[in-house]
């Protein structure tokens, strides 16, 4: 019995989706285990263990209702939902079994999950605008294909490869670093557990002031303490008394300078906590020197904590009117507030509609205009819940809680804020989208870069009336028409390309050697694309009715040249030779690789200066496989 791996990128695609829908993994006893040939994995929800999977491809049910029900699952639950291959490329079936009481909710997830997964999985259909002109894959929509859809790199490079796509895999790497940089600072405080800090605690300042005089209590260099720090290195230091903000609640840690009489000058280029109440300023040191017992001046970046202070008290406004716009489902999943922006996740199953996030707009920005005073006031839990005051799902509070009131919002945080709502000045929504299955995502800006992106909005709007020579009010359907016209240049020559490509196969089938009783051509067209090579080599293979072939052209960008292969086997030689093999054969050894089936293989290349050549050994290879 062929049992599935849970480690593989298939398997943690249904992971995924279940952990964003509120699931737990959970070992059953004896834990992961293969019982009778049945593998099986569990999942809890609000504590009790509510849904498994069986991911195999022949289930005993008798089996897998016995072994479910000493895990304590309702025996009368067991479901058989369809074919796996139907969400993901692999033959397993995807078996589930449930506590009774939520048999239809979670039939209902499955349902949407499927639903949206059958759209996901057509990666052979992805329009040609996902591609660029030089038919690369950007390395940002490959992320996006492995981050927010489960698929792995290595499947997205097969489909493209047999659509003559490469992918761009340092785009990829550096959208997956970028990611990981910035994960730290979009949801939940976190505290710089790796220094090790046992002295008094820092008094923070920051609400009120952004610069004290202060006592170094210790210093770090390469997460060790320190007595001294010296000019060039990087450091922690952490202060008796701190203007700066740590981050937490979503909002990043401040910068800013650390300065001493004697000319020693730190930089202050994050804001950590080492522990609840112990603030560690990250930085180096610029010039002179710095030993713990100094005496120093603390200066906050003013315009820095400015600017993030007005997307910090806008996210509180913009999370009030996404309740209001969208329902009281939205629940806060994580954000991200800086200096440049405010990026907030929360709970929604559709996409927000352009209505709605004009919407949203126009509630934000008329508690702006309405210019109401913040009040912050430090009450009891129980005190808060009674207000109404908004809590963050999942987060942990104290006794005592800080509650922030901006206009008609009211929530627990301990983030910076604006004295009156006006000081935030222009609030526009520059990005929606998904990050995950029930989880969407707004990016906002606020005040002077606001105002920056409307007016280039307007410039571009503006410049594109001037090219299509049409007035604004016209645009619209200027722009379609232009569309509407491309399409038929499209269809045009996709026609000719088509009649190119036979009366091409007409001219190649001449060309081709018989070796061993099999036909055997390997040539370049000029000029063709991967659809004309494919089309191509599907008249030479009827045509020649028993042969092996290799099509390639070279397609010219500012990047340099780009190579593109087709290889084709007639069905009566697939036992003797594979189309993959054949391609990738070739594609080595012009800078590629490539990959298909038996019969039919797409691959690409960067040396066209090699292509003659590899062509030229494509005899040579079928010669030996046939001898």
């Amino acid at each position: 019995m062929e049992i599935l791996d849970w480690e593989t990128s298939e398997a943690k695609t249904i992971e995924n989706w279940l952990h964003s829908e509120g699931y737990k993994k959970v070992n059953f006893q004896p834990g992961h285990d293969v019982l009778g040939g049945i593998w099986y994995e569990a999942f809890e929800k609000d504590g009790y263990t509510q849904l498994a999977l069986f991911l195999t491809s022949d289930v005993d049910e008798e089996r897998a209702l016995s072994l479910f029900g000493e895990n304590g699952l309702a025996k009368e639950s067991f479901s058989r939902w369809g074919q796996y291959e139907t969400l993901l490329p692999l033959r397993k079936d995807l078996l589930v079994i449930t506590g009774s009481k939520i048999e239809s909710n979670v039939r209902n997830l499955f349902a949407k999950f499927q639903a949206s997964n059958s759209e996901k999985v057509q990666l052979k259909e992805l329009p040609d605008s996902v591609f660029n002109q030089s038919k690369v894959l950007h390395g940002e929509v490959a992320f996006k294909l492995h981050d927010t859809h489960g698929f792995p790199l290595d499947l997205t490079q097969d489909v493209c490869r047999e659509r003559g796509v490469t992918v761009d895999v340092a785009g990829f790497d550096a959208a997956m670093q970028h990611q990981k940089d910035t994960a730290r600072a979009a949801g939940k405080f976190k505290m710089d557990k790796q220094l090790a800090y046992d002295g008094a605690p820092s008094r923070f300042t920051g609400y009120t002031s952004l610069n004290e005089s202060a006592t170094v209590l210790a210093l770090y260099a390469d997460g060790a303490p320190v007595q001294q720090l010296q000019a060039g290195q990087h450091g922690v230091v952490v202060l008796d008394v701190t203007p700066f903000y740590a981050e937490s609640g979503g909002q990043v840690g401040d910068r800013g300078q650390i300065t001493t009489a004697s000319g020693a000058l730190f930089d202050v280029q994050d804001t950590q906590k080492i522990k609840a109440d112990v603030f560690g300023q990250h930085g180096v040191l610029a010039s002179g020197s710095l030993k713990v017992g100094d005496a120093v001046q603390a200066a906050v970046n003013a315009e820095l904590r400015a600017a993030t202070t007005r997307n910090h008290s806008v996210t509180h406004l913009m999370h009030k009117a996404l309740r209001e716009t969208l329902g009281e489902h939205v629940q806060q999943k994580g954000s991200l507030v800086d200096e440049d922006k405010t990026r907030f996740d929360f709970v929604q199953n559709a996409p927000v509609t352009q209505e709605q996030l004009h919407r949203i707009e126009q509630l934000v920005n008329a508690e702006i205009v309405a210019d109401a005073p913040t009040v912050i006031r430090e009450m009891g839990i129980e005190d808060a819940k009674a207000s109404g005051a908004m809590m963050l799902f999942g987060e942990k509070y104290g006794d005592v809680v800080r509650v922030v009131d901006i206009g008609e919002s009211r929530e627990l945080c301990g983030g910076t804020h604006v004295q009156r709502a006006g000081e935030i000045g222009l609030f526009k929504l520059v990005m929606e989208g998904g990050v995950a299955a029930g989880v969407r995502r707004v990016e906002a800006i606020t005040g002077a870069k606001a105002l920056a992106y409307v007016q280039q909005l307007e410039t571009t709007v503006a410049q594109a009336a001037r090219t299509l020579k049409a007035p604004l009010h016209e645009l619209q359907a200027k722009l379609e028409q232009q569309l509407e016209h491309a399409k038929a240049l499209e269809k045009e020559i996709a026609a000719l390309k088509g009649k190119l490509a036979s009366s091409q196969g007409d001219e190649l089938a001449a060309q081709a050697i018989d070796v061993g009783g099999l036909k055997v051509l390997a040539a370049q067209l000029d000029g063709a694309d991967a659809k004309t090579l494919r089309d191509t080599l599907d008249k030479l293979k009827d045509k020649l009715k028993s042969a092996a072939i290799v099509l390639a052209a070279v397609e010219r960008t500012e990047g340099g040249a780009k190579v593109q292969l087709a290889a084709g086997v007639t069905k009566d030689s697939v036992g003797q030779l594979k189309a993959g093999e054949l391609v990738n054969f070739v594609a080595q050894q012009v800078g590629g690789k490539g990959g298909g089936k038996p019969d039919m293989a797409m691959a690409g290349g960067t040396d066209a200066a090699a292509l003659p050549a590899a062509l030229q050994s494509v005899q040579g290879w079928v010669a030996e496989k046939l001898a």
